[in-house]
């Protein structure tokens, strides 16, 4: 069999195995839109194999153009197809702190008129959707209380919209990771954004973390929220690097590996790929030359191969 061929039969496999957890897998992710355009690369059958069949989120922030559209062609795609979307909300202002993700709304009233037409993208459409990743974690960026209570506000004001214009989504508002914000400040912060108007909250996103360790964050950040507030909630686990955990760092780091595929675990544990393997956390670690959110086949085959 012709290799360009072998690909799209080990790319199709994978897909109808991710097609049985009713996750969409998207034909646009960064690996598979690399594969089409380097079927020949030594690494691409196993880019096939292993990554790109597999159910991932779709990250929209502003390099996504008109943002109502944009979630819409997505969102109509996955519903072609008869499979759940995984959508990524990821504009906020002042995002990532001026990090290697640095960008964002201009202002909060920008954000507000994207979230909205980001829900209105969704629709009555099935989704899940992680809203802005380490906004919550990143909240002590901001020195004064104002800074803090404008983010919070923003935070609510996503998950508003999204319970408003996209009724069938199930919403998860980004609680950091494993080893970030203890618990109990994290359960406040949740309240703080109206938590209780969401499906859950997301652990992990982005980061290494074992499994294992993300549930034990969940639950004491469940166990502080039923303490404080009278309520627990869903919790949604990136496994998309987890495979060997962390080393405690988090900027492309040497040594870790994909995780399990996207899948529901339980009734309140959603596992799934947000991250998409391959895309670069920024121009740091084994990779210092590649900007943030850029694929790079070596990044993924050192993710397959846990090296």
């Amino acid at each position: 069999m012709r290799r360009c061929c072998l690909l799209v039969v080990l790319a199709l496999l994978s897909v109808q195995q991710a097609r049985a957890a009713g996750f969409y897998v998207d034909p646009y992710s960064d690996a598979a839109t690399w594969l089409r355009a380097h079927p020949g690369d030594p690494s691409a059958a196993r880019i096939a194999r292993s990554i790109v069949g597999v159910p991932m989120a779709r990250w929209f922030g502003n390099w996504s153009g008109d943002i109502r559209q944009a979630v819409e062609t997505f969102v109509a795609a996955a519903g072609a197809a008869r499979q759940t979307p995984v959508l990524v909300s990821y504009n906020i202002p002042d995002r990532d702190c001026g990090g290697q993700s640095a960008g964002g709304a201009a202002q909060a009233s920008s954000y507000r008129d994207w979230i909205t037409a980001f829900s209105l993208g969704i629709g009555t459409n099935k989704a899940v959707v992680v809203v802005e990743p380490d906004a919550l974690a990143q909240l002590d960026c901001f020195k004064a209380d104002d800074g803090r209570a404008a983010r919070l506000d923003l935070l609510s004001y996503a998950i508003s919209r999204l319970r408003q214009s996209a009724p069938a989504a199930e919403v998860y508002l980004d609680a950091g990771n494993a080893n970030w914000v203890p618990a109990d400040v994290m359960a406040k912060r949740l309240a703080s954004a109206d938590i209780a108007e969401a499906k859950g909250f997301s652990i992990n996103v982005s980061n290494f973390y074992t499994t294992e360790q993300s549930l034990a964050y969940a639950e004491a950040v469940n166990a502080a929220l039923e303490k404080q507030y009278g309520y627990r909630k869903s919790v949604i686990i990136d496994t998309s690097r987890n495979g060997n955990g962390s080393n405690g760092e988090w900027c492309n780091p040497a040594g870790r590996k994909i995780g399990v595929p996207t899948a529901v675990a339980t009734d309140g544990v959603l596992l799934a790929w947000i991250k998409p393997p391959g895309d670069s956390d920024g121009a740091c670690g084994t990779a210092p030359t590649m900007p943030a959110g850029t694929f790079s086949p070596d990044l993924a085959i050192h993710l397959i191969d846990g090296n």
